[in-house]
């Protein structure tokens, strides 16, 4: 209670009836949502407004009962009990008792807390279990009877009566304190008026409010009861009652007159902690006059209604759902053939469902509310060549209707460009689907099948602000080898998706380091342990914990932090002063996001409105936050009244802002059109902050009499509340022109919804309509650093990772030979040999429609579990440079040992005899290759990038699939066929090998190049589809393998066809050709012993 709390209203509860007098108040309630005070007695429950009542069937136990409380997690259940041996369980949904529970005390208050605190009539407190409402403790009062009692966080204070000498009761002059955790109780609090009300603050948790019945108050700390603050109320007669409300500004007191007396500072007078708008009454309807209607009164004399709300008819669609189905409509086909019946009419079944399939009879959507999903890759490259022409005029149509609706939105609240895009799997899984419908810009999207994929709207953002990509991959290209560094995923991140130029990517190796740090969890970050909360909190706590966490990342490798302060953090400070004797304490009080804090545009006791500042003005009124709260001061030696001001001394290059919209005032503020400017200019001078926009800021470069840092804003991310059949997601608003050094335009806006990207009017990018569109985080970044791209540290890769025999369990390389670094040192144009082997971490989920239809809810996801690199050329050609196995932290549903080779074990750091490496090491060993310009060499490379999550431009994959590929064939044909009829050899016999088979795809480089340089090529493609064709494109001679996860506990042997032990199962002629023969089986490069292949 601060010094300026006084009586600031005083309300008479009105009587029952004219000749009544009024009654005092029974009960009193601060609402948690609007600036409302409840009040209520044996007649009245004010102010009467729209409620939701609860009606309970009368039951048999209900005898006398006195008090209740709210038990369950969803506070979906009553406990009610009374002086009566039967305690009921209430449903508050179906208003029916579910429950009776037998108890030996009689209750007459309840208060929940961490238990529910139950007070009987004997004196002392039983504290029951929420979840079985059994007794845990009983709690002794030393009273003979409890009169009010409050319990918050982990404290409870009861009040009570004591006997007196001549045998009468009369209130105790201390209250009791009981720590809830320890189960003991505390000193008890003096208080010789005699304690008749209590009540705990709802912030300070130690803190709680005393009042006797003459009015006399009495704030007290419970853990020092020295520390008292008295005030007198101003009551006739005695106090009934008292409540704190929520946001602890205010005390209602209500007396035996039927008076309410409100308490608080004229200042800061609030009842709810997060308030909405005051709901509207309206005005008491006048009786309708009595107007007799006869043949002599002219119409005109009736009178129109003027209706001051609005109609149902006009209520917005988001309002409105629909209940039921219509009856459908009969085919007039059937109508045709009907015939008469006993009972209506009777014709043939037409059978155009199946059995017992529901007809939807609602007509379709046909306001645009959706985007209609492309078709599947797979689908188009089926299509036939005779209806080719007019399947792609169909397409073309089609195409031409969507690109109208996405980029002419409808008239509904929501474009359909902020609206939610969804992946449609088919059954060749996420691969199959058409991103390039969604995106045709040079600016890459991300997909949201992925787990805590909410934040791609904010890695977009930070990749997006040159100098904090700079920061990324300045530090990616060192030798930062932790395993949780999210600046090092940041930075394979932005490298990926400026590489991409427009195809799609994803975020997985980033949220997997993020879904692994446990701060994260506790904070609420993960999807999973969200429990609801809204997605523009989540993500501006994700935003302020992922630039603490990339601060502490790139102090690891640079124990200055001056570069990364100086571009991220606010350099300022925090005084705080005691106000009753002004010692003042100063701590550093900068950070790397700001908050910003809005001021009321009206007072709640006048009607005056202010005008709505500007966004320089708020922004300088949140960098100089000023604030009042209750603390310790060390002079003092107790708790005071402390004044905090925040005091700028530094600001950075790159300026992050939350937009905390916790009010519909602060709504307002973004509503306005153009109340974000495109640039700000700011001055810091002698610890004061000052901001500028607009013509303020012209004026002040002009005459150039200050220092002033002009900021370019760089982006929103903002929160769209979507239709009511879509949920809330968040997107990002982004002028690329700040990161793009070949642009010319100097407002180049895009919107990032995730992988839909789509070029914007800057209008509409900074317009922020109330009703769906809110802004959660703005980054600013300083003029001078605009398109100030920075690809130095291409040039300063740490490469010795490459060079390294890196182990995670101490094991030695297996048929593996690192690289010499003066001799072997790759370059650009050097040509490498990669194949890589998998793990299934999920299952695939399929959903079976009422008509039959599979359809692809979730589709498999795999795990790279091992990497073999080859040198591709000079005098150890074929030999592995990289064999790494990777941990796996996610649980392995299946090892697909059969076509990865791997078995159980083999990625455990304890029990594999491979060498271990983490899933980082992998992949920046690859990024490694990829930067110094080296050329991959292997089969079907794109799946494999893709589910590393790494992207390799065009001009440095070198993938046999695509050059022994006829493309009007349509098919294309796998490694183990073509290493038999081109090389001459059997792969992939068992389980398969990542070193043979990149070797192999070597082998097939080379002789693709022999072909080629003789002039052959197509000649012998066509040979090989020809002769594919013939053996169903597989080698012929089978052989099926059991893999010991496949074989019974007796084990197992292979099965092999019996013409397989004589030789090949070949014909004896090919149609003219000579028959292939299949050499022995070769080591792959020298040293045959050293290099041949494990699972040979």
């Amino acid at each position: 209670m601060e010094a300026d709390w006084d009586e600031i209203n005083r309300v008479t509860i009105p009587p029952p009836s004219t000749h009544d007098l009024p009654t005092p108040a029974s009960t009193l309630a601060f609402d948690t949502l609007q600036e409302l005070l409840w009040l209520g007695n044996e007649y009245v429950s004010a102010p009467v407004r729209r409620q939701i009542e609860l009606s309970v069937d009368w039951d048999e136990a209900m005898r006398d009962l006195r008090c209740m409380s709210f038990v369950g997690k969803d506070h979906g259940y009553i406990i009610a009990a009374g002086c009566q041996g039967i305690m009921l369980k209430v449903d508050t949904e179906k208003g029916r008792v579910v429950e009776k529970i037998s108890t030996t005390h009689e209750y007459v208050m309840m208060k929940h807390s961490k238990y529910i605190c139950a007070a009987t009539t004997d004196g002392s407190v039983n504290l029951l279990d929420a979840d079985n409402l059994r007794v845990v403790n009983t709690l002794s009062t030393n009273n003979v009877g409890i009169c009010d009692m409050d319990a918050r966080n982990n404290y409870l204070v009861t009040c009570g009566w004591v006997n007196r000498p001549q045998g009468t009761p009369m209130l105790a002059g201390l209250a009791n304190v009981y720590d809830l955790r320890a189960m003991v109780q505390l000193p008890p609090i003096p208080f010789h008026a005699g304690a008749a009300h209590v009540q705990m603050h709802p912030k300070m948790s130690t803190t709680c409010i005393l009042a006797s019945q003459g009015g006399q108050l009495q704030v007290v700390d419970l853990m020092n009861s020295n520390t008292v603050n008295l005030r007198q109320a101003n009551i006739s007669t005695y106090m009934s009652g008292l409540i704190l409300a929520p946001s602890g500004e205010a005390l209602a007191i209500a007396d035996a007159d039927g008076f309410v007396h409100l308490w608080g500072s004229p200042s800061k007078l609030q009842f709810a902690e997060f308030s909405n708008a005051a709901p509207d009454w309206g005005d008491v309807a006048e009786p309708v006059p009595l107007l007799e209607v006869s043949q002599d009164v002219p119409l005109s004399t009736v009178g129109m209604p003027y209706y001051r709300e609005q109609l149902l008819s006009a209520w917005s669609n988001n309002l409105l759902f629909e209940i039921g189905d219509p009856r459908g409509k009969i085919d007039p086909a059937i109508l045709k053939i009907a015939r008469q019946n006993e009972v209506g009419l009777w014709a043939p079944n037409p059978r155009k469902g199946h059995r017992n399939q529901a007809e939807k009879t609602r007509a379709p959507e046909t306001n645009g509310s959706s985007i209609t999903a492309p078709k599947f890759l797979s689908e188009k490259a089926r299509e036939s060549e005779r209806d080719q022409e007019i399947d792609r005029r169909e397409d073309e149509l089609q195409d031409a209707l969507a690109q109208v609706l996405l980029e002419n939105p409808t008239k509904s609240d929501v474009p359909i460009i902020y609206r939610n895009v969804e992946i449609k799997y088919s059954k060749f899984g996420v691969d199959d689907f058409d991103f390039e419908f969604y995106n045709k810009t040079r600016y890459s999207g991300l997909e949201t099948h992925i787990p805590n994929s909410y934040t791609n709207p904010l890695l977009q953002l930070l990749k997006f602000t040159p100098l904090f990509r700079n920061l990324a991959l300045h530090h990616t290209a060192t030798s930062c080898m932790n395993d949780t560094c999210l600046l090092c995923e940041l930075g394979f991140l932005f490298d990926t998706l400026e590489k991409a130029e427009g195809q799609n990517c994803q975020a997985t190796n980033f949220l997997k380091a993020f879904s692994s740090i446990p701060q994260a969890n506790r904070m609420g970050l993960l999807e999973e342990n969200s429990q609801g909360t809204a997605l523009a909190d989540m993500i501006q706590s994700a935003c302020r914990f992922l630039l603490s966490h990339t601060a502490d990342d790139y102090r690891r490798i640079t124990p200055s932090l001056g570069g990364f302060e100086q571009t991220l953090a606010v350099d300022a400070v925090t005084s705080i002063r005691c106000v009753h004797c002004h010692n003042e304490t100063v701590r550093p009080g900068g950070g790397y996001i700001t908050d910003l804090t809005y001021q009321q545009t009206h007072s709640p006791n006048h009607r005056h409105r202010h005008p709505i500042p500007t966004f320089s003005q708020v922004l300088k009124a949140s960098m100089e936050l000023q604030t009042q709260t209750r603390g310790w001061c060390d002079k003092c030696r107790r708790y005071q009244q402390l004044a905090t001001r925040k005091g700028v001394r530094k600001m950075p290059d790159v300026l992050m802002i939350n937009a905390a919209l916790k009010s519909p005032e602060a709504r307002q503020y973004w509503a306005v059109p153009g109340w974000l400017p495109d640039s700000i200019g700011v001055i810091v001078d002698n610890g004061k902050f000052f901001c500028f926009e607009g013509e303020d800021l012209r004026l002040h470069l002009e005459k150039g009499m200050h220092i002033i840092k002009v900021y370019d804003l760089v982006g929103v991310l903002v929160d769209v509340s979507s239709t009511e059949h879509q949920k809330s997601h968040l997107v990002s608003l982004i002028n690329a022109d700040i990161s793009t050094t070949s642009s010319a335009e100097c407002s180049n806006w895009h919107l990032f919804n995730d992988f839909l990207v789509r070029k914007v009017p800057r209008e509409d990018a900074l317009t922020f309509p109330s009703s769906w569109k809110l802004p959660a985080i703005v980054a600013f970044q300083v003029a001078t650093a605009r398109q100030a791209v920075d690809d130095t540290w291409k040039a300063n890769l740490d490469t010795s990772l490459l060079y390294s025999d890196y182990s995670i369990n101490n094991r030695l390389l297996q048929h593996c030979q690192v690289l010499d670094p003066l001799a072997e040192a790759p370059s650009s144009g050097t040509y490498v040999a990669i194949d890589t082997e998998f793990v299934k971490l999920q299952q695939e989920e399929i959903e079976v429609k009422a008509d039959g239809d599979r359809e692809v809810v979730r589709p498999i996801r795999l795990g790279l579990a091992r990497v073999s690199v080859l040198r591709g050329s000079g005098e150890d050609e074929g030999v592995p440079f990289i064999n790494d196995y990777i941990t796996v932290r996610e649980d392995i549903v299946d090892y697909l040992t059969r076509y990865s080779g791997l078995e159980k074990g083999d990625l455990d750091p304890q029990h594999s005899p491979h060498n271990l490496v983490p899933l980082k090491v992998a992949y920046k060993k690859l990024w490694l290759l990829s930067n110094l310009g080296c050329i991959f060499v292997g089969h079907g490379l794109p799946k494999d990038f893709r589910t590393i999550n790494i992207h390799i431009p065009k001009s440095q994959v070198l993938d046999t699939v695509e050059l022994f590929y006829i493309k009007a064939r349509q098919r294309k044909l796998s490694l183990r066929f073509l290493a038999w009829y081109l090389l001459k050899e059997d792969v992939q016999l068992g389980n398969h090998d990542s070193i043979e088979d990149a070797h192999t795809a070597l082998k097939l480089l080379r002789k693709f190049e022999e072909f080629r340089d003789a002039g052959i090529i197509d000649t012998m493609l066509e040979e090989v589809y020809r002769e594919g064709k013939k053996w169903g494109y597989k080698p012929p001679g089978e052989v099926e393998v059991l893999t010991k996860s496949e074989r019974g506990v007796d084990g197992g042997t292979l099965r092999v066809p019996a013409s397989f032990l004589e030789g090949r199962e070949t014909p004896d002629t090919l149609q003219g050709h000579s028959r292939p023969e299949t050499p022995n089986r070769r080591g792959i490069g020298r040293g045959i012993e050293y290099f041949e292949s494990p699972l040979r």
